[in-house]
């Protein structure tokens, strides 16, 4: 009996880890981006220093159309403008007056967080769905607003966490999802880097991310979003009973008013979290620790997975192809609004009402010393 107990979990990890080619078929056709409608976006803010990112990356995709560019700031347009050779009449001073001209079909933000808001809810007036940069809101009134605008407009809201796009979490999650290594007990998350100054951002992403009431917090909020969406979708949108953390400012000559340091515990009936978040890591990083009751994995950067099952070492794995649908924030995007793919686990409105949650409860319980009880609160 035990021998093919066993036998099962081999078969059930090599069916998960395994990186064949994948087949075509109805569900996973790849996608062609020289043949599909390309989608219309619009961009509304350039603080974020992702949006950088983003244009280099996507600026020449045939399958997407940046139409407008919302930024009051006159000096940053022409500096993005400039640095990426963009159009100058997709620029308008501010949200409205892009929604109305350009007329995108989704709208695309790069605001600081506490402006995520005020961007939903003029997008919900015009009926055009969002996806912002991570986290939802800078608080669980902002978040509770958003949701309301969404649902008022009847428009998608959808959080971009460059994890979601990990082929190295996917595979965490169906391992235990396939009970291959048995009920999930504990997951340790370990995401940050030394510091959005020691890294090199720029000044005007600086400005914002060390301002407590536009970022949240600070390593709090940067990164420990990252760990609640993660614990959130792997505990299947269930909230923990309990908030706990602690945080700290190891450098308060560079981060006078917002922590470089946090820790937040989560817990659960049979199930515990530990979330790292950190602006001292002497390297950037974004791994997880995933044990059951009789095996463990652990991501390996973004394609890789290191797996122990009862009975065996150890072993790294590639980790398996997504889904071309979900293989980076654009395809999602284009399968949510023009497929009409449910949104759902890691960017889903749903998930990330409790990743703020999580959040709020954590800056609450660093502040009073004290353990939120979530379950109790609601």
């Amino acid at each position: 009996m035990r021998r093919n107990i066993f036998k099962i979990f081999l078969l059930t990890l090599a069916a998960i880890v395994a990186s064949p080619q994948p087949r075509v078929s109805a569900q996973t056709k790849p996608v062609d981006n020289a043949n599909s409608a390309a989608l219309r976006v619009g961009i509304v803010g350039l603080v974020h220093g992702h949006v950088g990112g983003f244009l280099q990356q996507n600026q020449h995709r045939s399958d997407i159309q940046i139409v407008g560019v919302a930024e009051e700031d006159s000096k940053l347009a022409a500096f993005y403008e400039s640095k990426f050779a963009l159009a100058h009449n997709i620029f308008f001073p501010n949200v409205d007056e892009m929604l109305e001209k350009a007329k995108p079909q989704a709208v695309l933000v790069y605001t600081n967080t506490y402006d995520h808001r005020s961007v939903v809810e003029a997008c919900a007036r015009h009926g055009v769905p969002v996806m912002m940069e991570k986290p939802l809101a800078v608080s669980m009134e902002d978040a509770r607003a958003i949701e309301a605008a969404a649902q008022r407009g009847k428009i998608q809201v959808l959080v971009n966490y460059e994890t979601t796009w990990y082929r190295s979490n996917r595979a965490a999650y169906d391992l235990v999802h396939e009970k291959a290594i048995g009920a999930l007990r504990k997951v340790v998350v370990h995401d940050g880097h030394s510091g959005p100054k020691e890294i090199g951002v720029e000044s005007w992403f600086l400005a914002w991310l060390t301002d407590p009431k536009l970022n949240g917090a600070g390593a709090l909020f940067d990164f420990g979003c990252y760990g609640a969406d993660l614990m959130t979708w792997l505990m299947d949108n269930r909230r923990p009973d309990t908030v706990t953390a602690v945080t700290q400012r190891i450098k308060p000559e560079i981060y006078s008013r917002v922590d470089d340091e946090a820790t937040i515990v989560l817990t659960y009936p049979k199930a515990q979290a530990i979330l790292q978040a950190s602006w001292n890591w002497p390297f950037s990083r974004k791994d997880m620790e995933v044990y059951g009751q009789i095996g463990y994995a652990i991501t390996v950067e973004r394609n890789a997975v290191r797996v122990r099952l009862p009975g065996q070492d150890e072993k790294l794995h590639d980790a398996k192809p997504l889904d071309p649908r979900e293989s980076d924030s654009v395809n999602y995007l284009k399968a949510v609004i023009q497929d009409g793919m449910p949104p759902q686990g890691l960017s889903s409105l749903e998930t990330n009402m409790i990743v703020t949650e999580i959040l709020d409860a954590a800056r609450q319980s660093a502040a009073t010393g004290q353990t939120v009880h979530l379950r109790e609160a609601r």
